[in-house]
């Protein structure tokens, strides 16, 4: 195999994330969460190791659908608390030079024009090392407390997400020319006026009429994850995004989703191959493969069912309390996270998913694949996930914070610069660069959001 793996952290910033009881385990560090010497230490971590980034996930709502109420959730820190994964990427942006960060951010509950200025700030202050995971949200709890009190359809939040996305573009894109900023001492002018430009939009959602705050930063747009499932979300994907986050529990399953989001970009004008595709999954490693599988067994000990269903409840919006845990689940229609009901109930045409099953599965890892292994057993693993299925890398999740994300730089990422699929030092310190190469900081030409620095009129100035 000649193609570099991706490698990214996967993390969330709390106190728990996708594993259910495993911040129990004595090695887990889930208690320094709010320490942002934990996090400058992660960091270093993963530069040390030349990981392309870490990527957070976020949620800014709750899970409160088990059993109706938030308390299983809170039990378990499933998801909660949850502090603002923005804040915390400054500091660990200072102690490195080429970590990059992927950081979820709504389209529902945020307007369009304090994001940009959020993820252009982001971008200035790391060098162009930022990239904004673009999600809709899907709990109802965000809605009550920071919406209109229900929950936005499914569609129509693709379609004010598209929008969203048109005003962001216009933005960072068309408001400001790369020449505006002269810094003219001896005439006074910092920026030319007749380079700054507004951009009217006027749509269904927004209306945006005047210039943006920010000059233009080094990438200007930051790189599009995202990571919808449903067939919006895949043409959304497909026509913006620049790395896809993929979730999918067998080959053949990844290697069709892969395929068909290649073809729907190619649909839309864009280069195919443009669309990098990342998978979730955990890695679970040890010296040898049955320590790795005596450590796997260890970990299965303490995953908490509630703590399972009350995230998988929160994910698809149905509350797993009114279904018996040993009852086959048939499968459903739910406004929140169809692609959650939807992978359990298709996922294997000859089995059949309680309850109890969907929480063992998830209880490690939450819905991607686990790798148990050695290191050259997990190297063989995700090479060949690769090989198969045609994705460029990987969101690598963890059981036990922090110490399997260690475990995972100490054994495994030597064994896969011995086989050459990861670098053993950077090549380019932007995120866009990591993605398509050296040399290519702004977006692609074939991407949509290069159109929209010719769509805004110059602004008047009084």
């Amino acid at each position: 195999m000649t193609r570099r793996m991706r490698l990214f952290a996967f993390d969330f910033h709390g106190p728990a994330h996708l594993s259910a009881g495993l911040w129990r385990h004595e090695d887990d560090r889930h208690h320094r969460y709010t320490d942002i010497h934990y996090w400058t230490e992660y960091a270093k971590l993963l530069e040390q190791a030349c990981f392309d980034g870490i990527f957070f996930a976020d949620n800014v709502g709750y899970h409160d659908v088990y059993q109706g109420s938030v308390a299983a959730a809170l039990t378990d820190a499933a998801q909660l608390p949850a502090n603002d994964p923005l804040l915390v990427v400054p500091a660990m942006a200072a102690v490195t030079d080429n970590l990059c960060f992927g950081v979820t951010g709504s389209t529902s509950y945020e307007h369009p024009y304090a994001l940009a200025r959020r993820f252009t700030t982001l971008d200035h202050l790391t060098g162009g090392r930022i990239g904004w995971n673009l999600v809709t949200s899907y709990a109802d709890s965000a809605a009550r407390n920071l919406g209109s009190g229900q929950q936005v359809p499914h569609d129509e939040r693709y379609d004010r997400a598209a929008e969203y996305l048109e005003v962001c573009y216009k933005l960072w894109e068309g408001s400001w020319e790369d020449g505006a900023v002269i810094r003219d001492r001896e005439n006074g002018v910092y920026a030319d006026p007749a380079r700054v430009h507004e951009i009217a939009h006027h749509g269904k959602y927004f209306t945006v009429p005047g210039i943006f705050l920010c000059e233009p930063s080094p990438q200007r747009t930051p790189v599009i994850f995202q990571a919808g499932g449903s067939s919006k979300g895949r043409a959304l994907a497909a026509a913006h995004a620049e790395a896809v986050f993929a979730n999918a529990v067998s080959k053949p399953a990844l290697k069709k989703q892969v395929e068909g989001l290649r073809a729907l970009a190619a649909e839309n004008g864009r280069d195919p191959k443009s669309v990098r595709v990342l998978q979730m999954i955990t890695v679970v490693c040890a010296p040898t493969d049955e320590a790795a599988q005596a450590k796997y067994e260890s970990y299965r000990r303490l995953v908490s069912f509630a703590g399972a269903m009350a995230r998988y409840s929160g994910w698809t919006g149905l509350d797993f309390a009114q279904f018996d845990p040993d009852v086959p689940f048939k499968h459903v229609k739910t406004n929140a996270g169809q692609t959650m009901v939807d992978l359990f109930s298709k996922m294997d045409p000859d089995k059949e998913w309680t309850p109890r099953d969907i929480a063992e599965f998830i209880g490690i890892g939450g819905t991607g694949p686990t790798i148990v292994g050695s290191p050259a057993t997990v190297a063989d693993e995700l090479i060949s996930w690769m090989d198969e299925t045609g994705i460029d890398g990987y969101n690598i999740g963890h059981a036990v914070k922090y110490q399997d994300i260690a475990d995972f730089v100490e054994l495994v990422v030597p064994e896969l610069r011995r086989r050459g699929v990861v670098w053993d030092s950077y090549e380019s310190s932007t995120l866009r660069e990591k993605l398509y190469g050296a040399g290519q900081v702004r977006l692609r030409e074939d991407h949509p959001g290069r159109g929209y620095r010719k769509c805004v009129a110059p602004a008047e100035v009084a």
